[in-house]
């Protein structure tokens, strides 16, 4: 990986030297990395990039070319630049790991260091987590849209750069996708690559069957055809037939055929209907053509016969969502041995942060399946064999009482006083993580339309601290007192 050292905002910079002329840098700071609003249509995210965060982190060091432009820009002191000099995270990480369903307001990752290396980090911290996390999202709910169906990642050529469309091809795999065209993601996370043929092809040949006929010469078991370059039923999949049923007849396996245009649905059955009479009835069909979660849904229930997807643009760019939002915000601050808790007010309530080190815990049934997740102080436990009521921080009369669970922290250790703690599982553990994580959300969670609001509340003690807090804020603003922290936006 690339070192992401100068990949920051300026005024990360810039505030950090306010803190060293301060006299501040050595004051300890807890950050929490969260979202505020779900990608568009999604009942829940899929958590993602914390492999990147450890990378970054492990990288985190100012080169002297680096420091070199920072003096050049003629703001910084020569103090500052010789702490970037030595500079190297020495703090605390905690994450929730990739694979994971989240929602709202749940820390995503924690940080806990001086306020001079935990300030430094937000920029990168979320481009990463923001990105990914996004697009594990959108592959989750194309995967389920597909009901079982294999679907490749198409979306490198319209990806918004090289960087989205390899980091994509790894969160879409984090998703549930099964392979990417893109063979530099291949190559870089060991995701399977798979990919066809163009249309030039077809057209560089005087006729299609000798375009199919060298294609299957050339790789005769990776045989899978483009049958829309004319037309599907009268030529593609006529000449496609002819070429499988030459390649089996030399005792190779043909792959099958993909479609790229027209009705999918009515071209796939009218295919499948033709291989199968053919004798071919291994050989599978690709559906590819701007497809998104809505459109293969629809797809499928008009009964096509795809076996497997091709997704791209919609899906590397989380066309209808295209940025998560997430937020990196001071919850506490203070030394080492005494942390006060800190929020930000807004006359936005949704804007309104929740103060304190934190922690999320996710409450289950006997079947395994989620009931409700609790954003609760990091010292705060749940006994299970007791009944837990929870309630809504906003509309507190909406209330759940949770009995029989059984609970789980959601964030682990990842650094410990600058040393990783956590053994980075790999992509296709993370894979397989998701899959199981998705097993637990109810049906109504996952609906691709209209889902249901998965609970997440805050714990008594964490909503008690918060509306002291903003109690005192505002007692602070009518008396007209000087250093009140409200930030309205």
């Amino acid at each position: 990986m690339q070192n992401l050292t100068m990949l920051t905002d300026l005024y990360q910079l810039t505030m950090t030297q306010g803190y060293m002329e301060n006299g501040c840098q050595d004051k300890m700071a807890v950050f929490d990395l969260f979202f505020r609003t779900l990608p568009q249509g999604s009942g829940y995210a899929v958590a993602a990039g914390l492999e990147q965060v450890v990378e970054y982190i492990e990288n985190l060091r100012f080169s002297e070319e680096d420091l070199a432009y920072l003096r050049s820009l003629g703001i910084f002191r020569e103090s500052f630049l010789q702490a970037l000099q030595d500079f190297h995270f020495s703090g605390d990480i905690d994450a929730i790991p990739e694979g994971t369903v989240v929602f709202p307001h749940e820390p995503l990752v924690r940080v806990k260091a001086r306020i001079f290396e935990a300030q430094i980090l937000e920029t990168t911290l979320l481009n990463l987590v923001n990105f990914e996390t996004l697009i594990a999202t959108k592959a989750s709910r194309v995967v389920a849209a597909a009901g079982g169906g294999k679907v490749m990642e198409f979306g490198l050529r319209r990806a918004q750069g090289p960087d989205a469309g390899v980091l994509g091809a790894r969160a879409a795999f984090v998703g549930g996708c099964q392979a990417t065209s893109n063979v530099l993601a291949g190559r870089r996370f060991g995701i399977p690559v798979a990919g066809t043929m163009a249309h030039s092809w077809v057209q560089c040949f005087p006729s299609e069957l000798e375009a199919f006929r060298a294609y299957a010469r050339s790789f005769p078991e990776q045989c899978l055809l483009l049958v829309d370059t004319y037309n599907v039923l009268k030529s593609g999949v006529p000449n496609a037939i002819k070429v499988g049923l030459e390649l089996e007849q030399e005792g190779h396996h043909f792959l099958g055929i993909r479609i790229d245009s027209g009705d999918l649905a009515y071209l796939s059955r009218e295919a499948r209907k033709m291989l199968d009479h053919a004798g071919l009835t291994k050989a599978i069909i690709v559906g590819s053509n701007d497809l998104d979660e809505e459109t293969i849904w629809a797809i499928r229930a008009q009964g096509a016969a795809i076996d497997t997807w091709g997704v791209g643009t919609h899906l590397i760019t989380s066309k209808e969502s295209p940025a998560l939002g997430g937020v990196y915000k001071l919850a506490a601050e203070g030394d080492a041995n005494k942390l006060e808790p800190r929020l930000k007010v807004s006359e936005n309530i949704t804007k309104i942060t929740n103060p304190g080190v934190k922690k999320v815990v996710r409450f289950y049934n006997r079947d395994g399946k989620a009931m409700a997740d609790l954003i609760a102080l990091e010292e705060e436990n749940f006994e299970q064999e007791k009944e837990l009521t929870i309630f809504d921080p906003l509309q507190t009369w909406k209330r759940k009482t949770l009995r029989n669970f059984r609970t789980r922290e959601l964030m682990v250790p990842v650094f410990r006083q600058g040393q990783r703690v956590y053994d980075l599982p790999s992509l296709g553990q993370i894979q397989e993580y998701s899959r199981q994580e998705m097993s637990t959300l109810w049906d109504e969670v996952k609906r691709l339309t209209n889902p249901h609001r998965y609970i997440v509340d805050l714990s008594l003690k964490l909503f008690e601290l918060r509306q002291n807090l903003l109690l005192e804020v505002n007692n602070k603003v009518e008396n007209n007192e000087k250093g009140g922290i409200k930030d309205v936006e």
